[in-house]
């Protein structure tokens, strides 16, 4: 199952999101991926990555080529 997060630690890992945010955004079903054992909430080391990627893919500006 690959490396697995509390969510403080999904937060540290994501740059310093508050864990706050990221119960908000669990509530909310956005944020990345997360799942339950019993009542702990956890993140896989590879949803994380993929939603920063998806994250970047989204946002990123700058890629555009500029003639003279």
């Amino acid at each position: 199952m690959g490396e697995l997060f509390k969510t403080e630690e999904a937060g540290e890992y994501l740059g310093g999101v508050p864990a706050g945010t990221l119960r908000a955004w669990r509530h909310l079903r956005k944020g990345p991926k997360s799942f339950a054992i019993g009542r702990n909430v956890r993140y896989r080391k590879e949803d994380l990555d993929a939603w920063l990627e998806a994250q970047y893919e989204e946002s990123v500006r700058g890629d555009e080529l500029v003639e003279s």
